[in-house]
């Protein structure tokens, strides 16, 4: 597991009570993305920080002017980053690269026009997620969610029943077809890789969603967040768990907080291999063998916690970890 702060970047072992080991230390890191070899970070200068086995490799100034809010690690076809900005543009760095590219079809998606943010600032891919199969989602606030089914090469927009105001899009390695969003307006389900969406927010009250989580070996198990909305000086913020695709939905209040005064935000929810759920509020991480029971602090970090990442893994002998 890797672990986000505004500070540096922490490794864990989800399967030991070890409390996370300091890897990097990064100023306002902002994103992370795990890979089968390679783990990518992002500071908030945009320089790029790779590791391996949560130790530093190297570090990368690739000459992007736009603020990176998003990363992903793929290697297949080849081994490269996508990196998602302000301005809702989107780059590929390829791996020996010295520089990153824009990605012509994304810049030319019809649909561009219309992105846009309430407050009149530029939209941005606010966060990525890839499927087994090669499908690759951006999720454009504000503008839906861009799909791509041939490694990035070529893009597409969801469909439009699914709420444009998107904060985050996930994937499960178990289930390539699904794809998962928490927008505005609470959770939406795709079973056909965003050909169509199904509205999964009804006992959350449509309430304003921001982070959503999806077990790697079990799509029926989630994890969202939901509040009052994106501003103001308690949001009332709240962590829900579904094991029915977000048919239901539990609040979380066992050892956890009920409501926090901030949101519980993109990328600060994530369940591991190992069925655990874990969710960070300011600095504090808090871990729950069975998301539906009780719930602890793990850690407290040395900073505010940014961003989570539990990605399943495949060990040298080709099982799981």
């Amino acid at each position: 597991m890797l672990i986000l702060t505004e500070s540096g970047l922490f490794a864990n072992d989800t399967g030991t009570r070890e409390l996370p080991v300091a890897r990097s230390w990064l100023d306002h890191a902002r994103c992370i993305s795990e890979g089968e070899q390679t783990d990518a970070a992002v500071a908030s200068d945009g320089e790029i920080v790779l590791f391996r086995g949560g130790r530093e490799l190297e570090r990368l100034v690739v000459g992007i002017a736009e603020p990176i809010e998003s990363v992903l690690v793929c290697e297949a076809p080849l081994p490269c980053l996508f990196l998602g900005t302000e301005g809702a543009r989107l780059y590929c760095l390829p791996a020996g690269d010295a520089g990153a590219h824009p990605v012509s079809s994304f810049d030319d998606l019809p649909c561009r026009e219309s992105w846009y943010t309430p407050w009149g600032g530029p939209p941005a891919v606010r966060s990525l997620a890839a499927a087994p199969d090669g499908c690759i989602y951006a999720d454009v606030h504000v503008g839906s969610i861009m799909c791509s089914s041939d490694h990035g090469v070529t893009w597409r927009a969801a469909t439009p029943t699914l709420n444009e105001d998107v904060h985050e899009v996930a994937t499960c390695p178990a289930a390539a077809d699904r794809v998962y969003a928490n927008t505005a307006h609470a959770v939406y389900i795709s079973e056909d890789r965003g050909n169509s969406w199904t509205y999964r927010g009804e006992q959350l009250g449509g309430r304003y969603g921001r982070a959503i989580a999806v077990h790697p070996r079990n799509p029926a198990r989630l994890l969202a967040t939901v509040s009052d909305g994106p501003h103001g000086e308690n949001v009332h913020g709240q962590l829900f768990v579904s094991s029915d695709f977000g048919l239901t939905w539990q609040h979380v209040e066992d050892g956890f907080p009920a409501s926090t005064h901030e949101n519980i935000d993109t990328f600060q929810a994530a369940i591991s291999p190992d069925g655990a759920g874990w969710a960070a509020v300011g600095r504090r991480l808090y871990r729950s063998p069975n998301p539906h029971g009780r719930w602890d602090v793990f850690w407290e970090a040395p900073a505010k916690i940014t961003a989570l990442s539990c990605r399943e893994m495949a060990s040298t002998d080709g099982a799981a970890r």
